[in-house]
């Protein structure tokens, strides 16, 4: 099985098990939302306070949503490009692409080779992936051309965007097996895509600042990646809205903030130590520090849970 490998480890590495913990979105019409994660794709609410609610699986959250008055979509800007739910297993997502099909909601059903997946946006227009992992069918990369390119494991090119094949998918679901049920408790948040306003910066930021591998930039596909632990990766960057995109203004619908976990004490006072070397501006909140990258992309980090 192959596996992509670090462009480049940093001198500094954040751990190698920090994880994305969930989104949080600021919406315009809560009620309309809560129906279509809990419907729709299945997750349970965690909690909920006024205009603010906490979706997930066994009690951790994935997404949370905060509604906001007079809230606006902007075009051109910085911010959310999808985030990513990670199900553990191929029957898994069959069964939630499944549960999609007979809601007759719009998805992009898509090989990425090393992955499966779909393409799809909540009610509001906020673009999800649901996907599990297949390192087994092969491997993308960027290639030394800057483009985006896949191979299977037998050694056959793709474009990493082929159509899914829905048959073989199903296959994994079993006679029985019912597509109104919980997401699993394994599911998880596997990654996040940002819209950034440059490549370079971006990469300087999260790499050398932050201490997360570099797994490659193709500035013909004008997109970059990186990630802890040399995983495929855990954020996603484009340029897409145009290099030099502004960042939203405050009224703006989307996302407000991406969460990481670290894991363990060690590892979340090695990072503290690391964000002041660097001397990265931060504000400390109930449940970490909030850094902004260059793009005005907000990312929370936690330590690790103490109860």
């Amino acid at each position: 099985m192959n596996l992509p490998q670090p462009v480049a480890i940093a001198s500094h590495c954040i751990h190698s098990s920090t994880r994305p913990a969930y989104v949080h979105l600021k919406v315009a019409d809560l009620e309309n939302q809560l129906i279509f994660y809990q419907n729709v794709l299945q997750l349970g609410l965690n909690w909920r306070e006024g205009r603010n609610a906490g979706l997930g699986v066994a009690g951790r959250d994935l997404v949370r949503l905060t509604q906001i008055s007079g809230g606006k979509r902007y075009r051109g800007v910085t911010g959310l490009y999808h985030f990513a739910i990670l199900f553990p297993n191929r029957h898994e997502l069959a069964r939630a692409i499944a549960r999609l099909f007979k809601a007759e909601w719009p998805n992009a059903p898509t090989d990425h080779v090393m992955t499966k997946t779909t393409y799809l946006a909540d009610p509001e227009g906020n673009e999800i992936e649901l996907y599990c992992e297949s390192p087994e069918d092969g491997i993308f990369l960027f290639d030394e051309y800057g483009g985006f390119r896949a191979q299977w494991a037998d050694g056959r090119p793709s474009n990493g965007r082929e159509p899914l094949d829905l048959d073989a998918l199903f296959s994994h679901l079993r006679p029985g097996d019912r597509i109104d049920v919980p997401a699993p408790p394994e599911t998880r948040l596997g990654h996040f895509h940002l819209y950034v306003s440059s490549l370079a910066e971006t990469r300087h930021f999260y790499h050398e600042l932050l201490g997360f591998d570099d797994m490659g930039v193709g500035r013909g596909f004008r997109m970059g990646m990186v990630s802890a632990g040399g995983y495929h990766h855990h954020i996603g960057y484009n340029t897409w809205q145009g290099e030099g995109a502004p960042p939203p203004p405050p009224d703006a619908l989307g996302l407000d903030y991406i969460a990481f976990t670290l894991p363990h004490p060690q590892a979340w006072e090695d990072f503290l130590a690391r964000v002041g070397a660097a001397e990265i501006p931060f504000n400390q909140v109930d449940e970490g520090i909030m850094l902004v990258d260059p793009s005005q992309n907000a990312i929370l980090f936690m330590p690790p849970e103490t109860t």
